[in-house]
């Protein structure tokens, strides 16, 4: 992953898209969030599915919205903890991720602060982030030039603001997906960036520095709870000499985009905005788990890679309400101090290793 800088002069007006937030107003070509199903799409399946999880959404708005009204905050306890593990409406998702995380906060104290940014020049920024552009979700019809509003500027823009309010980082490869996303579902430029300072700076710190410490730490931290909770699947991979990032550096570098369905990845990003990075872990462990039997017959090194992208294809996935209950059951106990100490004892290897 290459670091990227760079800029533009002058700001445009922040632009705020209408998104359909359920499956009821979707065309049948198009997901709610714009994304063109492929070819072999199986609309029967989908149907029945969505028809099911559409009467969960319902008794999830109702419960949120009855939670919410006219709260300026969202308080943090079991209550609040259970709600979003259960889901996030789409019509609540911005504001739930916006207050859980912190950004709402972030954003009122540093009134202006984004706009401030648009003004800074760097055309180094500028190339690195226009190349990547064309490349930001192709098949969702919102980041195409012939769409009104077309969200590639407002993207644009976001990164742009990211990588002068973060010269350190700048721009980097993946960057660009995390930020679609967020516009995608607040459809506004300024929460975008907040959200997305809050999953870089403390969420997911390092990750997309150019060392990439955080990243490969987290990929090794994987494989120690892989070692401690699917024995077989790490010794196979031990037995073969292949390494954790061959197999899930994009799980993590894109947190789930466009590796898991939009609605199941969506699911994920209410926990992590809530309850931090463990979450990935929950996800990674779940899918591997509940994969174990198709992996272990597995041969040699290509042949653990395939089988590690089929892991996240098949209904299974598709099933974010059935998914996201057993990825809070299938892993067992996983604290934030278990995850840190392996933190520490990963980075310090990597460091010793790279030195």
């Amino acid at each position: 992953m290459d670091q990227r800088n760079g800029t533009r002069s002058g700001h445009q007006p922040q632009l705020r898209i209408n998104v359909p937030s359920t499956a009821r107003e979707r065309v049948p070509s198009v997901d709610p969030y714009g994304f063109e199903h492929s070819g072999d799409f199986d609309y029967e399946s989908y149907e029945e599915l969505m028809s099911e999880y559409l009467a969960v959404l319902i008794r999830r708005s109702i419960k949120w919205s009855k939670l919410l009204q006219g709260k300026p905050r969202v308080d943090r306890n079991l209550k609040v903890k259970r709600y979003v593990r259960k889901g996030v409406p789409n019509e609540h998702r911005a504001l739930v991720w916006m207050m859980a995380s912190g950004a709402l906060e972030r954003m009122e104290r540093n009134s202006g602060y984004y706009h401030s940014l648009l003004e800074l020049h760097d055309p180094k920024l500028t190339e690195t982030i226009s190349t990547d552009l064309h490349r930001t979700f192709p098949d969702n019809i919102h980041f195409r030039q012939s769409s009104d509003p077309c969200l590639q500027r407002a993207l644009y823009r976001v990164l742009l603001a990211y990588g002068h309010h973060n010269p350190a980082v700048g721009y980097c490869q993946g960057m660009n997906f995390i930020a679609g996303y967020l516009l995608i579902i607040t459809k506004d430029e300024e929460k975008s960036f907040w959200l997305m300072d809050v999953l870089l700076g403390r969420i997911l710190p390092d990750y997309y520095t150019p060392a990439m410490l955080g990243l490969k730490t987290d990929q090794e931290v994987l494989g120690e709870l892989v070692k401690m909770k699917i024995p077989a699947v790490w010794k196979l991979l031990q037995d073969h000499g292949v390494m954790w990032t061959l197999l899930v550096s994009r799980w993590f570098i894109c947190l789930y985009i466009d590796v898991l369905p939009v609605e199941t990845v969506l699911r994920i990003w209410d926990c992590l905005f809530y309850e931090g990075s463990k979450i990935l872990f929950r996800v990674a462990l779940t899918l591997i788990r509940q994969h174990q039997a198709d992996i272990l017959p597995a041969q040699n090194l290509p042949d653990i890679c395939e089988r590690f992208k089929h892991i996240t294809k098949g209904p299974d996935v598709h099933d974010c309400h059935t998914f996201m209950q057993k990825i809070f059951q299938e892993p067992g106990s996983l604290s934030m101090a278990t995850v840190s100490k392996l933190r520490r004892s990963c980075r310090a290897r990597i460091i010793a290793e790279e030195s």
